[in-house]
């Protein structure tokens, strides 16, 4: 299997989480492992959200005063906000630059900006080039087409000799980018390889590829086997990076003290090959689709592996974030390294844990806190919680009021995961460390939003 050849046809295409773009990259991850497409329509209610309509890029174009195409999609695809309403008009330099997402202190790269929620028009373009745009009246052509449709995902099972499942998902909606993208989908299709030839498996291996949050969210609440007979399970993402250790960020089980085997496994390869391995704790305020298998209601014993962290290297959601930056021997090196995970799994061996025992759950207090939630987070946007344009400047700071600098967000997005009915107030406070006056106006807020109750 050539992942080189597989990521140069993949690349160039404008994906998002729903429209011709996905289904055209799941294609082609379906000439390599059996991917069954599925489809759920545009207004399907699926939790807390609803499935969007499709959203496609034909061109889009900023043409300067003096007739010249300063930014082209053509050449790269991120050069227009994801989800963005068409527009075609003109408009002078000082309304354009409302319109306009750059990086200052990353001037040489494109942002990768999304609005899927919430209707814009939007461009992005280096802050270098912005800097060289000129006084005067440009004109912006952006054609996109937004319809009625549906939402795909792909799914493909590798039987075993149990009625076991263990699942390996990852995500597949962003357009060009590397190790944020491709690194998932690559390693998924090297992990699938190497597990079909081995004989007598003992767990059902079901490899899930959908678009990122929405995507694992309509599957959960549309797959009435989704979370059954799950013995565990692992989000790929970032999974590339030339020096950097694989580490599992485990699951929500681990973080209320009540570790599940694949915890436990990932702590034991940690513990014991430290050079190749590390741990990361659960947190629902960032990270991949575990934060969905996770959730309260759902809460499935799923952990996620990474390498170049999400976030955490300056070229994230950015044109910057390239083939070279990944590199195709680190995919298949982090793959190599989940499967290790994998094979001991398939022993389920118990002696493998005697250095980490399990912690018992914290007895019930009155008062307890739970989620109004059936399943994956709740759509926070549409509650006026969350910003409704995503880039990689909202990590630093926010748009549209809403407080991004990961303080009462962090906070938010803790309480929602922790609101399962076995916790008071005093055992939210304590387990985020805080005090119960910092987390009280919060609790009443998502109270008053009807996102939990307490009783």
């Amino acid at each position: 299997m050539d992942l080189d050849k597989i990521f140069d046809e993949l690349f160039p295409i404008c994906r998002s989480i729903t429209g011709e773009g996905i289904r055209t990259s799941l294609n082609i991850l379906s000439e390599h492992i059996p991917l069954e497409v599925r489809s759920i329509k545009t207004g399907t209610k699926v939790f807390d959200w609803e499935v969007p309509k499709e959203w496609s890029l034909n061109r889009a174009r900023l043409i300067s005063p003096s007739g010249k195409i300063v930014v082209d999609s053509k050449n790269n695809n991120l050069h227009v906000v994801n989800f963005s309403e068409s527009f075609n008009g003109e408009i002078d330099l000082e309304h354009l630059k409302e319109h306009i997402h750059t990086i200052p202190e990353l001037p040489a790269a494109i942002p990768y900006v999304t609005s899927y929620y919430q209707k814009r028009w939007g461009l992005c373009m280096s802050h270098h080039e912005f800097k060289k745009l000129e006084p005067g009246t440009y004109r912006v052509i952006i054609d996109t087409e937004k319809k009625d449709g549906h939402l795909n995902y792909g799914i493909c099972e590798l039987p075993g000799n149990t009625e076991e499942n263990f699942i390996i998902s990852t995500y597949l909606c962003h357009p060009s980018m590397a190790n944020n993208e491709l690194s998932g989908p690559l390693a998924m299709l090297h992990i699938y390889k190497q597990l079909s030839l081995i004989k007598n498996r003992k767990f059902n291996y079901r490899f899930i590829v959908v678009p990122e949050t929405i995507g694992s969210i309509s599957y959960l609440a549309t797959d009435q086997t989704a979370t059954k007979d799950i013995a565990g399970g692992i989000v790929l993402t970032c999974l590339g990076g030339k020096k950097e250790k694989l580490s599992f960020k485990l699951s929500r089980r681990d973080w209320l003290g009540q570790p599940s085997e694949v915890d436990l496994l990932a702590r034991y390869l940690a513990n014991k090959n430290p050079e190749e391995y590390s741990i990361r704790e659960f947190t629902p305020t960032g990270g991949s689709d575990e934060r969905q298998y996770c959730s309260p209601k759902i809460n499935l014993p799923v952990i996620q592996a990474a390498k170049l962290f999400y976030g955490e290297y300056k070229e994230y959601h950015t044109s910057l974030d390239t083939k070279d930056l990944m590199g195709i021997k680190s995919v298949i090196d982090s793959s190599e390294g989940i499967l290790k995970l994998l094979k001991l799994f398939e022993l389920k061996r118990n002696e493998l844990f005697t250095d980490f025992k399990r912690v018992e759950p914290h007895g019930r207090q009155e008062k307890k806190i739970n989620s109004t939630i059936q399943g994956g987070e709740p759509q926070l946007s549409k509650y006026d919680l969350y910003p409704s344009l995503n880039s990689p400047m909202t990590f630093k700071h926010s748009n549209d009021g809403v407080e991004d600098g990961r303080t009462q967000l962090e906070y938010i997005l803790n309480i929602l995961s922790l609101s399962d009915g076995s916790k008071d107030v005093a055992a939210l406070a304590k387990k985020l460390e805080t005090s119960i006056d910092n987390i009280v106006p919060l609790i009443d807020l998502l109270e008053k939003k009807g996102l939990i109750n307490i009783t």
